[in-house]
């Protein structure tokens, strides 16, 4: 058994600068200093190349990635000891030498449709007039915005969250399509219109919850951190990326999953909804698996299993055409 270590006396956070990614780091300041009472913790703001580029998509220009390889950096030679982010925004492989030492409870998962204050009279999707343009920067939400929503017209959208409010409310777009949560943490909950339910948006691998990324080997923090991590939510989010892990999970392959906790009759178990899709729209893979318990290595092998399933559906050929 670990001795218990000694309370940290210093921390330092790097974190991405935006609005959204400081709350993020903030609320898990005040978690620390909760935790750890007496410990100072700063917080080291840095520029990705992800908050750089916002002339094209992530997909174009290297994936996720770009939001975190100058906060690991930043881990890599000791000037900050964690890094927080959106765990949807954490490459499904990470780098040699580091590793999710924690995940935060979640928060609401779903996506959440925005209109343009010229619009209030839409209120759903469905409510939109053909030809309406609806902004995202998902290959995710694109693929099935094409699929539900033929008439409508997707564009992309890029930037921080009030960044891309201020394009909407300048009427670059009818409606946008943004993360529930995002827009809950920057008290901006009032602009959104309405909530897609997975069943209409299934969400990102790891939406709405936060990420705690260390150096490999820190037993220290590990244990620091222990009391920020959320054991029901970090079920989930490890059987996303292990099924986005299985299936390349790159920026390039519209995919989603999302898996909740069950009350069954053995205890608690997963319920696991994934799909892949065509950017298009015109092919969607959808299956959805359950395991009887969340325990142990169970979300991985019940990732690992929906993604052989979703291969052996369809999404394989999906795949293959996109790379």
């Amino acid at each position: 058994m670990m001795e218990h270590m000694k309370a940290p006396t210093k921390l330092v956070i790097a974190s991405r600068e935006s609005r959204l990614a400081l709350w993020q780091s903030e609320h898990v300041r005040a978690q620390l200093q909760r935790a750890h009472p007496g410990c100072q913790v700063d917080i080291l703001g840095m520029t990705t190349r992800g908050d750089q580029i916002l002339d094209r998509s992530l997909s174009k220009v290297g994936g996720k990635g770009l939001f975190v390889k100058e906060l690991e950096a930043a881990l890599a030679d000791g000037r900050a000891d964690l890094a927080v982010h959106s765990a949807k925004d954490v490459p499904m492989e990470l780098p040699e030498g580091f590793e999710l030492a924690a995940i935060g409870e979640r928060e609401d998962a779903r996506d959440a449709f925005v209109c343009g204050q010229g619009n209030a009279q839409y209120a759903t999707l469905a409510d939109l007039p053909a030809g309406a343009v609806v902004g995202t920067s998902s290959l995710r939400r694109e693929a099935q915005l094409r699929a539900r929503y033929p008439a409508l017209q997707v564009a992309s959208l890029r930037g921080n969250v009030l960044t891309r409010l201020d394009k909407l409310d300048r009427g670059d777009y009818q409606a946008i399509i943004l993360a529930a949560a995002g827009l809950k943490r920057l008290d901006l909950a009032d602009r959104i219109r309405s909530y897609l339910e997975p069943a209409d948006s299934l969400p990102a691998p790891g939406q709405g919850a936060l990420a705690i990324e260390v150096r490999a080997g820190r037993a220290d923090l590990a244990q620091w951190l222990a009391p920020l991590h959320h054991a029901e939510s970090a079920a989930c989010v490890r059987a996303e990326r292990a099924l986005s892990r299985a299936l390349s999970g790159s920026c390039q392959l519209p995919l989603a999953a999302y898996a909740v906790v069950e009350e069954t009759s053995s205890g608690r178990g997963l319920w696991l909804r994934a799909l892949v899709a065509s950017p298009d729209g015109h092919s969607v893979i959808r299956d959805e698996l359950r395991a009887p318990q969340s325990g142990g290595d169970a979300p991985e092998q019940l990732g690992a299993e929906l993604a052989a399933r979703l291969k052996r559906a369809g999404a394989d050929a999906i795949i293959s055409a996109l790379t």
